[in-house]
């Protein structure tokens, strides 16, 4: 019998599968900041694969920066991060990419406060 776990079995929360285009903000050694941007190919709540043309450290601290439209705090809708602080857990090299798993600081939150249907459908029908 098999007593090692697949990589996937392991896993605390599921991924998703979806493009997120972001930003990887980090410092180097020599204290100069550097921005890419880099495409998020599958995310979870505590981490995420990102698709990076610079490679990093394994270990680097960094920030994802998911771009999203300025828009007012409404009342009643949950907050959502637009900047995550992350570490990167592992590195895989490709030919002109590199791969970066990422786990974040602290766990997105999953259980955000429920919006009422009735006010999302007021919200929607005003557009």
């Amino acid at each position: 019998m098999n007593h090692s776990l697949s990589r996937k079995d392991k896993r605390k929360w599921p991924r998703l599968n979806l493009a997120i285009p972001v930003f990887v903000r980090t410092r180097g050694g020599d204290g100069k900041d550097s921005l890419e941007f880099a495409t998020a190919i599958n995310i979870s709540p505590g981490g995420a694969l990102v698709v990076a043309r610079r490679s990093l450290a394994k270990s680097a601290s960094l920030s994802l920066e998911i771009p999203s439209a300025p828009i007012a705090a409404v009342r009643g809708m949950p907050r959502s991060a637009r900047a995550i602080r992350a570490k990167a857990v592992w590195v895989n090299h490709l030919e002109d990419y590199h791969l970066l798993g990422l786990k974040f600081a602290r766990p997105l939150g999953t259980d955000a406060v429920a919006t009422p249907r009735m006010r999302l459908r007021k919200a929607s029908s005003a557009v």
